[in-house]
């Protein structure tokens, strides 16, 4: 009989190529969503399908990439999380979603003053009086429209931080992680049988069995099996079959085909996951996954804005037909992800992350200045991720029963 790991500190876990791996993939299938299976703003109004017709059937399905995102998702944020005080977890969020982000941003509003690729917008508004409002990433909360499209998922990510950071300041426990899937789980169907707006934008029902089901594929991960665990994600995965299914947008809908192809390709991103959780994918140790997991991210950001614009100037053209604009767009959109990995994440990371770790030790001190002559604490690194998994950390015993000394 093969004996459940034993309970592993975060900090100490090895490094998830083979999430950096998936999460890649993830958001490659989405890019070839947009590039050949929908009627995306890369084509300005043209259907991507009918122009890649040969691409069409499979591409038209990566838009579920997304789903297995936000399973990934719920996956290392709880392990981010993990033995970690509230106030660090939130500076390490913070200094990983926001320079990409405000990079992207920038961009999109640059390209359309330079050579007006935008998406579509009403009378009156355009991306100028978009702006300001983007840089936050509140704007969905504040009913202000994306600058891209591809947004909507970093409000549905914030949902999740927030929440995930007040289970932090609770303290997080193996029986309160599980408390609090279930208790999610519960209250998202409860908002739908009630029909809720509030309750349903608190709990986000269609989308939270995700990363409830990433959290538990953590917790068998980290302390082996537990059939409670196993009937958790075997409910989210049927509410997220159903969800999807029967809240379908028109864009992605395929009469006959989605009904089977959406639950056959969740089955296999939940089969994934669980093979994650069990440690069987773990012999995918190859360096340049971590590369791949670290562009991801800008990947999924700017994908449709730089396409859009090489499009906008360059298609039709009598060189670039519709063959060779294909591999031109996905070639320029990698390296643009690669380069604002390079120069722009990881040089306004390390700015700012001394500067947050600072200013959160002093609201620990009620605002009271360092003590002189102490040296300043190290910035917190960030936890593992899908991007930047650390190696190891300083080892610490993990009591999964008591919560931090700190909550903040």
């Amino acid at each position: 009989m093969t004996r459940p790991p034993a309970p592993a500190d975060s900090a100490s876990l090895p490094r998830l190529r083979e999430l950096d791996l998936l999460r890649f993939i993830a958001v490659a299938a989405v890019v070839t969503h947009h590039f050949a299976g929908v009627r995306s703003t890369v084509w300005a109004g043209r259907d991507a399908q009918k122009i890649y017709p040969e691409l069409a059937p499979v591409a038209h399905f990566g838009y579920l990439g997304v789903q297995l995102a936000f399973m990934i998702s719920g996956f290392v944020i709880l392990m981010a999380a993990w033995d970690r005080r509230a106030g660090d977890f939130a500076v390490a969020r913070v200094v990983r979603i926001y320079p990409a982000y405000w990079f992207s941003v920038v961009l999109s509003l640059v390209l359309f003053l330079v050579c007006g690729a935008a998406v579509p917008y009403g009378d009156g508004d355009g991306p100028v009086l978009r702006f300001l409002p983007n840089l936050t990433m509140l704007q969905d909360g504040m009913h202000v429209a994306s600058l891209e499209v591809v947004y909507w998922v970093l409000w549905v990510e914030l949902h999740f931080y927030v929440l995930i950071t007040l289970l932090s300041r609770a303290g997080i426990t193996y029986g309160r992680c599980v408390t609090f899937m279930v208790s999610w789980l519960l209250a998202g169907a409860y908002a739908k049988e009630g029909g809720s707006e509030l309750l349903q934008r608190l709990f986000f029902p269609e989308t939270a069995p995700y990363f409830i089901a990433g959290m538990a594929f953590f917790l068998i991960y980290k302390f082996g099996s537990n059939t409670a665990l196993w009937l958790i994600i075997a409910a989210c995965f049927a509410l997220s079959v159903h969800y999807l299914v029967d809240d379908i947008s028109p864009l992605n809908a395929w009469e006959g085909v989605h009904e089977i192809v959406i639950p056959a390709v969740l089955a296999a991103f939940f089969a994934l996951m669980a093979l994650v959780a069990l440690r069987k994918l773990s012999w995918l140790g190859w360096r340049g996954f971590t590369l791949l997991g670290a562009v991801a991210y800008p990947l999924y950001l700017m994908h449709e804005t730089v396409a859009r614009a090489i499009v906008k100037v360059f298609f039709p053209h009598p060189i670039l037909d519709r063959l060779t604009i294909l591999p031109v767009i996905t070639v320029s959109v990698l390296v643009a992800a690669l380069l604002v990995h390079w120069l722009v994440e990881r040089p306004l990371q390390n700015l700012m992350r001394p500067r947050l770790a600072s200013a959160m030790a002093q609201i620990r001190r009620d605002g009271a200045p360092a003590p002189g002559g102490a040296p300043p604490a190290p910035p917190p690194q960030d936890a593992p991720d899908v991007r930047e998994v650390q190696d190891a950390q300083a080892a610490r015993r993990d009591a999964p029963e008591s919560p931090p000394a700190s909550v903040l």
